[in-house]
């Protein structure tokens, strides 16, 4: 095992006030299970689960409740043990509705033994250890959620040699994933570990910033003794060194095409929380029912990481954190960079929930949108050197056809742009809106074929 330094610089970024401080010294602690769950069945990227339970049906933790809906979705587990109460649609963090199961504890936490331990995994071939990642509900905890076992699956002619782990962490106040690394690092390093065996991938680099000391001592303690072309690379804090194209960049040179994606140059990209919920699905046999969400803002009494059960109200996990004190402007699930504001304390926890983040009124202004000033400063922040100015435009003016033209699909909604925007343009909701209607005009271009 090695240490080196990212041998390339990613395009644009930006660099915020990062506010790690809060809630980075504060070690994982373990919430109560709330006095009741809601488990929606989209936590994942893709098609949202199937509900397989019904009103007035018992569960118990790891019984999976809802079942993949397609190729690219995931199966969801009880994150506990007890009884259905409903059944229906609820909002999801980005404000979207879907079904959700609502789950009243029993007091009891009894598991569904529904997946063997595998001490010895490496015994296991690859398409075994995929199929447990798959049963466990395994999906990308970095916030996208891709579904595990599918990034796990290339077509034979898309070979993996370089799997990266993500463990940048470049959101703003979001310390959960340096706490596993610092407090766990050797059950994050056998779920890499894990990975790399199912994907027979010879580099594997994992990837810190330079921010984290901690963590870079941790995780080399952890992988001091692991064998062939294995480093820990240190990369410059910049936002967003975290997102996957840019890692993929920044630690091998390799560029992922217009539309491509990162086994298109041989890469696998899997975030720190994500590889320990592999550690724990297969070493173990636990679904994944449980993720370290950080709380964190000035308006918060006790900012901190927080192990909690998936779908655990938003409420009874900032009141678990003290509550809020003063005046809270804005909540937001995720960072501040790309998460989603909240119009209330409603919505619970999900697979993909890395931080619930309050921000008092002069950290969440009220201003109004300009007119572009063409200063060119948001295509020197574009960490994939769009045009977000002229994409902008072309999106106010509904013209989906010019936007597609110059590559708005490519936009990874970083937020760069909107952060260093004078004319306080909404960019990142053009690019969202855009987005959706493009690939909306291409599935009923297709379903005409």
């Amino acid at each position: 095992m090695k240490t080196i330094t990212a041998p390339y610089k990613i395009k644009g970024g930006v660099h915020p006030a990062y506010r790690k401080e809060l809630a980075r010294e504060q070690a994982i602690r373990t919430m109560p299970v709330p006095s009741l769950l809601r488990v929606s069945m989209a936590q994942h990227l893709g098609a949202p689960a199937k509900p397989l339970v019904k009103k007035g049906d018992t569960v118990l933790r790891g019984q999976r409740i809802g079942e993949p809906a397609g190729f690219i979705s995931a199966s969801v587990h009880a994150s506990v043990s007890g009884t259905v109460k409903a059944v229906g649609p609820a909002p999801t963090a980005s404000g979207a509705m879907a079904m959700a199961v609502d789950i009243e504890p029993d007091g009891n936490d009894t598991w569904l033994e529904q997946l063997t331990p595998q001490p010895n995994w490496s015994a296991l071939d690859a398409k075994t250890l995929t199929g447990i990642v798959a049963e466990a509900g395994v999906a990308g905890m970095g916030g996208a959620g891709f579904p595990t076992n599918v990034k796990l699956s290339p077509p034979p002619d898309k070979p993996i040699d370089t799997l990266i782990v993500n463990g940048a962490e470049c959101e703003p106040y979001l310390t959960a994933d340096e706490r596993l690394m610092r407090e766990r690092p050797e059950q994050v390093w056998t779920g890499i570990a894990i990975l790399r065996h199912i994907l027979g991938a010879k580099i594997v680099r994992v990837a810190i910033e330079d921010n984290k000391p901690d963590a870079i001592r941790a995780m080399k303690k952890a992988m001091a003794d692991a064998e062939g072309d294995v480093a820990l690379v240190v990369l410059p804090a910049s936002y967003p060194q975290g997102a996957e194209k840019q890692q993929i960049y920044g630690i091998t040179g390799r560029e992922t095409p217009s539309g491509g994606l990162p086994m298109d140059v041989g890469c696998l990209v899997e975030n720190v929380g994500t590889c320990l919920a592999v550690q724990d699905a297969v070493v173990n046999g636990r679904p994944l029912t449980e993720r370290v969400t950080t709380v964190t803002g000035d308006p918060v009494a006790e900012p901190g990481n927080v192990l909690n059960r998936i779908g655990t109200p938003y409420a009874d996990l900032i009141a678990f954190c003290g509550g809020l004190r003063g005046s809270v402007a804005k909540v937001i699930s995720g960072g501040p960079m790309m998460g989603f504001a909240q119009g209330s304390l409603d919505g619970a926890t999900a697979k993909t929930t890395s931080g619930l983040l309050a921000l008092a009124p002069g950290q969440a202004p009220v201003y109004e949108s300009l007119a572009c000033i063409s200063c060119g400063r948001c295509v020197q922040a574009c960490p994939m050197g769009l045009l977000p100015c002229e994409l902008s435009q072309a999106l106010e003016a509904e013209d989906y056809d010019l936007a597609d033209a110059f590559h708005v699909m490519d936009c990874i909604e970083c937020g760069c742009c909107a952060y260093v925007c004078p004319a306080r343009r909404p960019l990142v909701q053009h690019m969202r809106t855009g987005k959706a209607r493009i690939a909306l005009k291409r599935r009923e271009a297709m379903q005409k074929k």
